[in-house]
This record gives structure tokens, sequence and C-alpha cells, in this order.
């Protein structure tokens, strides 16, 4: 075979077996390169399937349960922001409930106040407060909010609830000192109401522990007076207002004597729970 030699001036040219041969050869290593890719390539998703899609499942796994944390982060602090919403809201109304009830009870005592001074509208009476007491459960002694400048004097004959409560001791220019019926050195003169039958009204704190103070004294030859009967104040008492109501018999009993009655009465007014009073603004001797 003769060496292809190439004239000057003349083109270039492959023989035909050349070119077939060239072309085969391409197309063989494409061949082979398309197969070795696809063999690389299920190589490297089958890595991936055991490598890099768990990884993803984890990663996307934490994503969602930071969501679902941050979700609820975000409705934690919507709830106790609600709460604390509640909170100050049931501490208002507590609050309106107490004053509400404060009103009401305030009310129910005006208004027992008023049918009392209602009862008793020959007299003149001004209200007060109390703003202290001595030691003990029960108001035996007291300070109200009026004295002389209100025109409150010694003696001064003091009601509440349903009936007498005590008489005025001591004044000060704004402050008066009230002593109950029910304290241990009260006697008041009083009288069955439905016979007029005279007896003496005798405070007594121990006996008041049981709801209870003494009378004695009772004249009752008839035998009329009975358990329940109205015991008020006598026209002969030499401090208090006449018919005022003092409380009800409990017990009655003859003395050792024969002639006369003693026994336990329930006073009409709770020495227990008090907070105004009517002062009633006349002395008994300016009635007289």
């Amino acid at each position: 075979m003769s060496p292809i030699i190439k004239r000057k001036g003349e083109k270039f040219t492959l023989p035909s077996k050349y070119l077939l041969f060239i072309l085969t050869i391409l197309c063989a290593g494409c061949v082979i390169l398309t197969f070795n890719t696809n063999i690389f390539s299920g190589s490297l998703n089958t890595v991936a399937g055991y490598v890099i899609v768990p990884f993803q499942r984890g990663i996307s796994s934490v994503g969602s349960w930071l969501s679902n944390r941050s979700e609820e982060l975000v409705q934690i602090r919507a709830l106790l922001s609600e709460n604390e919403a509640l909170k100050t809201q049931v501490d208002e109304l507590t609050i309106e409930n107490t004053i509400l009830q404060q009103d009401r009870y305030e009310l129910t005592y005006l208004r027992e106040l008023y049918n009392l001074d209602s009862q008793y509208e020959e007299y003149n009476k001004i209200g007060a407060r109390i703003i202290a007491k001595d030691a003990g459960n029960w108001f035996h002694s007291f300070v109200i909010d009026k004295g002389e400048e209100d025109g409150i004097a010694v003696d001064m004959n003091v009601m509440a609830g349903s009936g007498l409560v005590g008489r005025v001791v001591d004044v000060g220019p704004n402050w008066a000192k009230v002593i109950s019926i029910i304290a241990d050195n009260s006697n008041v003169s009083g009288k069955v109401l439905a016979t007029s039958d005279y007896l003496t009204v005798s405070g007594d704190l121990e006996l008041y522990s049981n709801g209870v103070i003494s009378f004695s004294k009772l004249v009752d030859s008839e035998g009329k007076v009975s358990a329940g009967d109205k015991i008020v104040t006598s026209n002969i008492s030499d401090k208090y207002l006449p018919n005022i109501l003092i409380g009800y018999i409990s017990t009655l009993n003859v003395d050792a004597n024969n002639i006369t009655k003693s026994g336990l009465l329930t006073p009409a007014v709770d020495f227990e729970h008090l907070e105004e009073v009517l002062v009633i603004t006349q002395l008994k001797q300016s009635i007289e």
C-alpha cells in the first residue's frame, strides 16, 4: 500500500473506510460512556437512598417539631396573657361584688334604722356610725362619730335594729361614748307592755353569751305575764325615754319570796353586729 501523499495545492480527503472506522469507534465510546454514567447515577441514587433521604427526613422531622413547639409557645403566651386578663377581671368582679354586698347590707341596715325612726317619730334623732369599741365579742361599750358639735349630750338614748341599745355616758367635740344595756353595770327600768307591770332589766355579759340578759323585781300579782311578752322602757326611768322596746321575755320564774318574779329576756338588738345607730337628741328631763 502506497502512502497518501498530499501534494501542494490539493485538498485533504479522508477515505471512506477510515471515516467509517472512526465513527464506529466514537459510537462505541458513547455507548460505553452512557452505560457507565447510568451505573454511576444508580450508585449515587442508592447511596442517597441510604444516607441522604433519612437525613432529609430527620431534618424535616426536626423542622416540624420546632414549628409545632413554636406554635405551642405562641398559644401558651396567648393563654398566659388571657389568664392574666381573666385574673384581673375576676379581681375586679370580686371587688365589685364585695362593694355591692356591702351596699346591700348597709341598705338593709339603713332600712331598719328608717323603720325604727318611723316607729319613734315623736323623738328627734340623728344617725351616727360606730368608730371604735371595747375589747370583746359584743358592743357593750363603743364610740360613735358624733359629739357636742352635733348636739349630742350625756344620757341621750341610743337605738338600733328594733329597739334600745343604751345611752351616751361621755361626749367630746366630735365623738361620744355609749354604754349598752348588756353591760355588767347597766340597769334599765322597764315594764311589760301588755300589762304595764314594772321590772328592772340588768346587763350581764356572761348571760349574753347565750343571747339573753336578766330581769328582776317583776310584780305580777294577777299572773298575766308570760314568755314572749314585750318589755319596753318605763315612764319612771330617770335616764331612758318611755316605751322604747328592750326585748322579749324568754323565761319567767317566781322568786323565793313568792311576791316577785325574775327571769331572762332576749334583747331586741343584735349586740354582736352593730355599725350605725340612732341617737335621740332629747333628754328624759326635757320632756317631763
